[in-house]
């Protein structure tokens, strides 16, 4: 679930919470899954000792600048990952895992619990520790350590960013344009556009007023203009508010759009004042949802039948994986550092 606005604001948390303190300790649990390419013991050697001097977000990804030599930590929270600061209640997404109880201490899930204190020399006469944890229960998150974030895999092999590297109009239809899959496919595809999630993707089809089955190489200029148009606004817009759903415009699909299989009728309106037809697709391999008024396939309809999968669809990314909420990892052994 967690998408680019999500991340955002993930980023936006390290910052308040931890920017120019030092990381004293770094308790882990072992997890050869979650942690790609380092053990879970080598994370913490890298970062204990270490002042955070930044924080980074490239779609998805993001990642802690630290001083002093080792490699940095990238971080991908994958379906179900996130960060909670002890004494704080946590972001819960909007589709998660049950809302239990957060207030227990380590959190269910941790994967690492960063210890965090000012400099000695700081202007600050606090003295307390912060207490920063990730924590995945359905275990699709990663945490590597990288030298160069930016120019290594994965960051190096994802498409643009609708924030920080929005193509222009020009380059941005062709990329659409030479496509023959489903445009929400290629929305869902991070090495096109990076960031942009099941739900972002749904959002920004919504205002292009494009149905989310329409193929790539039949829109129209008008629609590409909208497409391009609203990738970037629907993020900003989302990251504008820190991504809390409570203060997104009331005319988003994303306030409406979670009602399938409930008895309750959504509340979206039409232009006219009548009320909306919201209704529920698969599309690149995830449920999708549209405004059957507004969003009318203008090209070749895929059928009832399920035809032959585009390259494009094939190329998903790993947090498409369909698990069951039931499919929790045990609590691991914690280790200290």
């Amino acid at each position: 679930m967690p998408e680019l606005p999500e991340v955002q604001r993930a980023v936006n948390l390290i910052k308040r919470v931890g920017l120019g303190k030092r990381i004293t300790r770094v308790e882990t649990v072992e997890d050869a899954l979650v942690f790609a390419g380092v053990t879970h013991s080598e994370f913490a050697q890298q970062l204990e000792d270490r002042k955070i001097t930044n924080v980074h977000r490239y779609g998805k990804q993001f990642y802690i600048e630290l001083d002093g030599k080792g490699k940095l930590p990238v971080l991908h929270f994958g379906m179900t990952g996130m960060l909670q600061v002890r004494g704080e209640t946590p972001f819960l997404y909007k589709e998660g895992p049950s809302k239990k109880n957060h207030s227990d201490w380590p959190p269910r899930f941790m994967k690492f619990i960063l210890h965090l204190a000012h400099e000695p020399n700081s202007n600050t006469q606090d003295s307390s520790i912060t207490e920063l944890a990730f924590t995945d229960p359905r275990r699709l998150g990663r945490i590597r350590l990288l030298s160069s974030p930016m120019t290594e895999p994965p960051i190096s092999s994802l498409g643009f960013d609708p924030i920080l590297s929005m193509p222009s109009l020009e380059d941005f239809s062709t990329m659409v344009l030479k496509r023959s899959c489903p445009i929400k496919a290629l929305l869902l595809d991070q090495s096109f556009s990076a960031g942009v999630g099941n739900w972002v993707a749904d959002e920004i089809l919504y205002h292009a007023r494009i149905h989310p089955e329409q193929r790539c190489n039949t829109l129209t200029t008008e629609q590409v203009q909208n497409l391009h148009h609203q990738t970037k606004h629907v993020c900003e817009t989302a990251v504008a508010v820190d991504a809390d759903d409570s203060k997104f415009p009331e005319d988003w699909l994303f306030k409406h759009r979670w009602g399938k299989g409930k008895k309750e009728k959504p509340s979206l309106k039409l232009p006219n004042g009548n009320l909306a037809s919201i209704k529920w697709i698969t599309v690149g391999g995830r449920t999708s949802a549209y405004v059957e008024e507004l969003q009318k396939n203008t090209g070749r309809s895929l059928g009832r039948k399920r035809e032959r999968k585009t390259k494009e669809e094939d190329e998903g990314e790993s947090d498409l994986t369909p698990i069951s909420d039931e499919e929790e990892a045990p609590r691991p052994k914690r280790s200290r550092k």
